[in-house]
């Protein structure tokens, strides 16, 4: 199939790499898939899609707001890509309104989905209603959570909904890779258990109750050492609460990392203490990949996905007692670990990985077009 993904995003967020990861995957696959990005963003996002191995690329405006002169612009080269393909995938609001502006224009208009990250409610006034109703064929969302938005505004028919998750690159994110010199770096020894966390430092992503579960850690004489890979606004106000809880010999801040994998590879135990969640949650599932032991919140995808003492230790967000005494289990319990971590990494082999996710879209995307081709 010849399949257009419009992408508007100006840095590499949770959906960009949705989008990248997905056209990537779609190609490998036999398809035949552009994705167009936002106009100036080669170093943020194009660079990083281009990664991917996905071979081709184009640029639209994409300007915020309604701007006519650039909007316009969009739609003459919207048109006439939309000759060449079979259906147009749409990834946040901007190129949703332009794809089904060129739709209504053209003579035969392609099946248009539009995949909905983020936990926020859709209002459903006239404009809105329009553009679900009689413009949009399919909506994939990356939660279910966000799919029973959707019906409960009654923006489309339940049937025209469907839930997505994982998307995880599951080549790159594997179980075997040597994390031996990321452990080095840290001047942690082989014998002291590494716990970890990568994200970036944001309140929601729940930084704050790790070094506090630590610091239960610590008071009933475990060895560990805690990992802090990410970047963020929060580092200062972090650090202090590292300081002020005396663990600054058992908690490292190593800022961006290049080396992802490497980073996780190292990791004994992979923790995911969110307070909550406003989408796909990326690095969970990179995390599984790689067959690492995790420790999670109940949020977000968490509870769709993961089953508490199978696939991940589920524990309440916000619960540093409770995530202390999870991470005390997998330490003391090695077989639970990779157990737990054996589970993960087929559970993302059946439905998580990117060409999982691929592999569903496609069949989304054969059905559309062959209902379009019949009424048209």
């Amino acid at each position: 199939m010849r399949i257009l993904q419009l992408m508007s995003c100006r840095g590499w967020s949770s959906d960009a790499y949705w989008a990248a990861r997905v056209s990537a995957e779609l190609e490998r696959a036999g398809h035949e898939v552009t994705l167009v990005c936002k106009h100036g963003t080669d170093t943020r996002v194009i660079e990083r899609v281009r990664e991917t191995g996905l071979r081709r690329t184009e640029t639209l405006a994409f300007a915020s707001g309604v701007n006519p002169s650039s909007d316009l612009g969009d739609l003459r080269r919207l048109r006439h890509w939309l000759d060449r393909s079979d259906v147009v995938h749409v990834h946040r609001g901007k190129e949703h309104w332009l794809a089904a502006a060129a739709n209504r224009w053209s003579a035969r208009p392609r099946p248009l989905v539009r995949t909905r990250h983020i936990v926020q409610p859709i209002r459903p006034h006239a404009l809105n209603r329009w553009l679900y109703q009689r413009a949009t064929s399919l909506v994939v969302t990356v939660t279910e959570a966000i799919r029973h938005q959707y019906v409960a505004a009654d923006l489309l028919p339940a049937d025209r909904v469907v839930a997505q998750p994982g998307g995880v690159d599951a080549d790159r994110f594997r179980p075997g890779i040597d994390g031996s010199a990321f452990r080095r770096s840290l001047g942690v020894p082989p014998a002291i258990p590494l716990l970890g966390i990568v994200s970036g430092f944001r309140v929601m992503k729940g930084h704050e109750v790790a070094i506090e579960a630590a610091e239960q850690l610590a008071s009933a004489g475990r060895r560990f050492h805690l990992v802090f890979v990410g970047t963020g606004a929060l580092e200062a106000r972090i650090r202090g609460a590292i300081v002020a809880a005396g663990l600054e010999r058992s908690i490292s801040l190593v800022g961006f990392v290049s080396d992802v994998p490497s980073a996780i590879a190292a990791l004994d135990v992979a923790l995911y203490p969110a307070l909550e969640s406003d989408g796909m949650s990326r690095v969970l599932f990179e995390y599984l990949a790689m067959a690492k032991p995790v420790v999670a919140s109940r949020v977000g995808v968490v509870p769709e996905v993961l089953e508490d003492g199978r696939t991940a230790l589920v524990v309440p967000a916000g619960e540093p007692g409770q995530l202390a005494a999870a991470i005390g289990r997998v330490l003391d319990d090695g077989n639970l670990g990779r157990a737990i971590g054996a589970a993960a990494r087929a559970l993302v082999d059946e439905r998580l990985s990117g060409a999982a996710l691929a592999e569903g879209l496609a069949t989304y995307y054969h059905h559309l077009a062959t209902d379009i081709g019949r009424t048209v």
